[in-house]
């Protein structure tokens, strides 16, 4: 089994120093956090605490009427221990008229609907506290395409979105997160009895095996059968990462000058940092 271990005590330095430097630079000194209760949300707030102080932190928690109460438990048990602000916004009237208008709208777009409108919310809240939205999902999730574009994906910045699921729950440990919130099954708790694991059909520990071979250490699907994958799981992984490139990247522009948004306007000696 391939060794994802990681310093814990370099990795809360670089990604604090990378939070204040990502506030910062653009004369702002507040952050806003969509809190699940979580692993992954949690340690960005915990992080951002650390970063920037608690009093300069706001998290955010967005319920809807069938979220699980131990998840708002759990959120506020990150609120208690790390001092952030913090805002209760059920989410249940902003989403439920366009339930009732398709009332056939099956999980996944229910699932999507709610993401979009929690970023609403936390966008919002952008504009109120006079903050960036902190991003909270973690490698894993980025490469396999595991959240809604616009939705929970949507963010100023990301500090634990190059470390995978396993990482997240060791740094975590680290730094205190309480052991309910790390060792609990991982939900976008979207629907009753709803765990990522289900959905994926594999576990994150499978998984991050086979993805730091393959994006890290670049294995060919060969090299990963060879390595005792099975080929449908490889070929599964491989499909899923292929497909959802798109989340991963701005929406390409039509290139007609040469000074294009995104291709040559790119970097920082272009906007004046």
């Amino acid at each position: 089994m391939t060794d994802l271990s990681i310093n814990t005590r370099l990795a809360e330095k670089i990604l604090t120093g990378f939070i204040h430097t990502e506030i910062t630079r653009f004369g702002i000194k507040h952050a806003v956090i969509g809190l699940s209760g979580g692993i992954d949300s949690a340690l960005s707030c915990f992080l951002a605490a650390k970063a920037l102080g608690p009093e300069n932190v706001l998290a955010v928690r967005m319920p809807y009427s069938s979220s699980s109460l131990d998840s708002l438990v759990d959120a506020q048990h990150v609120i208690d221990i790390t001092g952030v602000n913090s805002l209760t916004i059920p989410i249940t009237e902003m989403v439920d008229p366009l339930f009732s208008r398709f009332p056939e709208m099956e999980y996944m777009r229910r699932g999507n609907v709610m993401a979009r409108a929690r970023m609403i919310v936390l966008y919002d809240q952008s504009e109120a506290f006079g903050g960036l939205v902190v991003g909270t999902g973690n490698k894993t999730e980025i490469l396999l395409g595991y959240s809604t574009l616009y939705g929970d994906s949507a963010c100023a910045f990301n500090p634990i979105g190059d470390l995978y699921k396993t990482q997240v729950r060791q740094l975590s440990r680290a730094i205190g997160i309480p052991a309910e919130i790390i060792d609990k099954a991982p939900s976008a708790d979207l629907w009753a009895g709803q765990t990522d694991e289900d959905e994926l059909g594999f576990t994150y520990e499978q998984v991050d095996q086979l993805l730091y071979l393959f994006v890290d250490q670049r294995y060919r699907p060969e090299d990963l059968i060879e390595a005792g994958f099975s080929k449908n799981f490889v070929d599964t992984v491989i499909e899923r990462v292929r497909r959802n490139q798109f989340k991963r990247i701005l929406p390409p522009i039509a290139k007609l000058t040469n000074r294009t948004v995104g291709y040559d306007f790119l970097y920082l000696r272009d906007w004046g940092t």
